[in-house]
């Protein structure tokens, strides 16, 4: 699908975003460990999380929907069946690397599959600690899907060192912990997103600066019912085209807050965006509150590689922002984007060259020289059937002075599928 964008004058409404799909799809896993009923409240309608309630299916649970209430009905660690037919994981990495340790730890024998762009993505991360706790893993090329796993032999514990910033591979190593008789530590030196830690309560102690992270199967798999808050990946959007559009005010309702995923609004923040946070609760575990952005004028900013984990999901809108700021920003030891759903540093190049911006790409990031006053008249832009990519260059697409066109646009359907409603809803 081509979306054509037309330019606009001003932006102006209420948002209500889609459930954090992170949130959603953790919620589903452990559900499923928890032994007995959950009462999921907001569960994501997208793609991912919907890969993932089909799996969690096949290895046991009863899901089944009662008003805005997803009610699934967990196996517990013991109850866990092997699937008779492959786990399809679609287009989700969460799905693939977190299912990776639960069936890694249960000693279960299952084939983790994925469309060709989840199996064009590097499982070697995931593969090794899995493989060092006991699990046979049997891999395309020995590091992509799909994944035939067993284990034959008692979990092994693991005392495991992150060697990057990554809260999916932290995630798959500490479910596969918890199947274990001995503690599973996994050490955390830079900061990623805690969601795991915070819905299943787990053991957590600070250590000369780094967080060590325990589980095992004396760890209890609490209840997850509550209602999963609106993810904060999508309201980046909104966050930015609403800083950089004139005549602009947005109230974005419902965000989630997580301080290991927000780092977004500090970096507007240091960037001057007109941003204020109301209604601050709690849904269950996790922090949320609604946010007002209006028209703001930017400047530059040199992001500090440490908080790159924080907003990695963001850093393509987070580019459109710097186009449009006062100055020359620096996004660098990103070089994780390489490895997402696409090749995101290239595709962020491939939209900033679209509009003829002044920038240079680097291994690790990008340098954008930007100017509040930049225009361009259109462009057609290429998503590589990437989400965030697709987004990002409609936001960008509001700023041209014709009308701009998105190729492949429907892949925003992976983690916002009323995006291009939304969109519609609130030019003016």
């Amino acid at each position: 699908m081509i979306k054509e964008i037309s330019p606009s004058l001003s932006l102006k409404g209420t948002l209500t975003l889609p459930p954090d799909k992170s949130i959603s799809q953790r919620a589903a896993i452990f559900s499923l460990l928890h032994e007995g009923v959950s009462e999921v409240g907001n569960y994501s309608s997208a793609q991912d999380p919907q890969s993932t309630l089909s799996c969690i299916q096949q290895l046991g649970a009863e899901v089944k929907k009662e008003g805005e209430k997803l009610i699934i009905k967990g196996t517990g660690r013991k109850g866990l069946k092997s699937p008779d037919k492959d786990l399809d994981c679609g287009n989700s990495g969460t799905a693939m690397r977190l299912l990776s340790g639960v069936v890694a730890g249960s000693g279960l024998s299952a084939k983790l599959v994925g469309d060709p762009s989840l199996s064009a993505r590097d499982m070697t991360r995931i593969i090794k600690p899995l493989e060092q706790m006991g699990a046979h893993i049997l891999a395309r090329n020995s590091g992509y899907a799909p994944l035939f796993i067993n284990r034959n032999e008692p979990l092994k514990p693991l005392k495991f060192e992150l060697p990057i910033p990554s809260a999916q591979l932290k995630s798959c190593v500490l479910l596969a912990g918890l199947f274990g008789e001995e503690v599973t530590q996994v050490i955390e030196v830079l900061p990623s997103r805690d969601h795991t830690e915070r819905l299943l309560n787990l053991d957590q102690k600070l250590v000369q600066d780094r967080k060590i992270i325990s589980a095992s199967w004396a760890d209890e798999i609490p209840n997850q019912s509550y209602t999963i808050p609106g993810d904060f990946s999508a309201a980046a959007f909104w966050l930015v085209a609403g800083a950089i559009q004139q005549n602009a005010e947005l109230l974005i309702e419902n965000v989630g807050l997580n301080p290991t995923r927000n780092a977004l609004l500090e970096i507007l923040g240091e960037m001057g965006a007109d941003i204020t946070i109301e209604n601050e609760r709690m849904e269950g575990a996790e922090p949320a509150g609604d946010i007002v952005v209006k028209s703001s004028a930017l400047k530059a900013i040199e992001i500090d590689p440490k908080i790159i984990p924080n907003c990695i999901d963001e850093l393509p809108i987070l580019s459109v922002a710097m186009l449009f700021a006062e100055g020359t920003s620096v996004i660098s030891g990103a070089e994780e984007l390489r490895h997402k759903e696409t090749d995101r540093i290239m595709a962020i190049s491939n939209m900033l060259k679209a509009v003829e911006a002044n920038f240079e790409e680097q291994e690790d990031g990008l340098i954008i020289h930007g100017d509040p006053d930049f225009s361009f008249k259109s462009a057609t832009f290429e998503s590589f059937h990437d989400h965030r990519i697709a987004m990002a260059a409609a936001v960008l697409s509001l700023k041209g002075t014709g009308i701009s066109k998105i190729q492949d646009a429907e892949c925003a359907a992976v983690s916002y599928p009323t995006f291009w409603d939304d969109l519609k809803k609130v030019i003016k």
